[in-house]
């Protein structure tokens, strides 16, 4: 079986010989190791050293040479239109201080998995919803190098792993199941508390 053993960013020049595209949804982009299967239909392992979050046109090393090219799958999302780039700054504050991956679209807008209570929360804050099926690649957030997003999956496991969605919704957190929970709780919170504000989760 072919084996991908590196990840190369989509922002590193790489000039391989394309063997092959997988595409995946979000939910299955945060991988360290498990099997998966090309968009041709042939298998190979992923086996990287520690987990990583795949974006879109990300590519896969494979020890005999040349990459596979990640795709990230279309799937159900909410965008997002505010009247102005205040109010997308302010939007963007609010979805990110509730833990939720966010793509930023290069027209502005906002993209995040489809979620009623977020779009609630949108639509409460002034923010037009549109809801579609896309490709989503949120921003990998300052703990990216620890697994991305806030907290980040790391599974040390050496068996394959299989998805799994906590009751469906996709929380992005990484346990590194070593198996002593090493959450990496000390999750800093990087979203800037006003002064006096509630903490509200």
């Amino acid at each position: 079986m072919r084996r991908a053993i590196e990840h190369v960013p989509v922002s590193q020049s790489d000039t391989s010989e394309v063997r092959g595209t997988v595409t995946l949804a979000f939910a299955d982009r945060h991988r360290r190791r498990i099997r998966l299967m090309d968009d041709a239909g042939d298998a190979f392992l992923l086996d990287l050293p520690h987990a990583v979050r795949l974006g879109d046109g990300d590519k896969l090393r494979l020890v005999d040479g040349g990459v596979i090219v990640v795709r990230a799958a279309a799937e159900d999302v909410l965008t997002i239109t505010c009247s102005g780039p205040i109010a997308t700054a302010k939007m963007a504050w609010h979805i990110g201080n509730r833990h939720t991956p966010l793509q930023v679209l290069k027209d502005g807008r906002l993209r995040i998995i489809d979620d009623h209570v977020m779009r609630d929360m949108v639509q409460g804050l002034g923010g037009v919803v549109f809801a579609e099926v896309a490709p989503f690649d949120p921003l990998n957030g300052a703990y990216h190098g620890l697994g991305g997003g806030g907290h980040g999956h790391s599974h040390g496991n050496d068996h394959f792993e299989e998805p799994h969605d906590h009751d469906g919704h996709n929380h992005d957190h990484a346990h590194s199941h070593g198996h002593s929970h090493s959450h990496s709780h000390a999750h800093a919170h990087a979203h800037a508390h006003a002064i006096g504000e509630p903490h509200d989760h």
